[in-house]
């Protein structure tokens, strides 16, 4: 069975305030969305030290701060950037905003050869050039 890609439409963009993430979940997967200002980034919503929800966790830059026990996860590449040889992660997703509303690039079909590798080498990199006057920036 063949893997097919969908961008699966979320929420408003006014929906996910500056600096925050909010939980979704799409299909099963359970996501965290953030809005950094002039983009948009997203990551599973699970820590990969104790399953913390990262949706709930202090955004600073282009990282987040667990809530639970303080594991900082880089949200473009997903990998964990305070823990000494720490090869851990979360995966990534492809974010878009269109017309105003956040939509993320899932796949669908056969997944199996990359839930069996390590999050760090399936994350995908995302498209950042979010247009700023949809985020009401000149």
């Amino acid at each position: 069975m063949s893997e097919t890609k969908i961008w699966v439409s979320l929420t408003a963009i006014e929906n996910i305030p500056v600096r925050e993430g909010r939980s979704v979940q799409v299909g099963g997967r359970k996501l965290a969305i953030f809005n950094l200002g002039n983009r948009f980034l997203a990551v599973e919503n699970r820590c990969p030290h104790r399953g913390g929800p990262l949706a709930d966790g202090i955004v600073s830059g282009s990282t987040v701060v667990c809530p639970l026990h303080a594991w900082k996860i880089d949200l473009v590449t997903g990998s964990v950037t305070n823990q000494a040889e720490n090869l851990e992660c979360v995966k990534t997703f492809p974010v878009r905003v269109q017309d105003g509303v956040v939509l993320v690039e899932l796949s669908v079909g056969n997944s199996d050869t990359q839930s069996s590798q390590p999050a760090c080498f399936v994350s995908i990199s995302h498209d950042s050039s979010i247009n700023h006057s949809v985020l009401g920036k000149a």
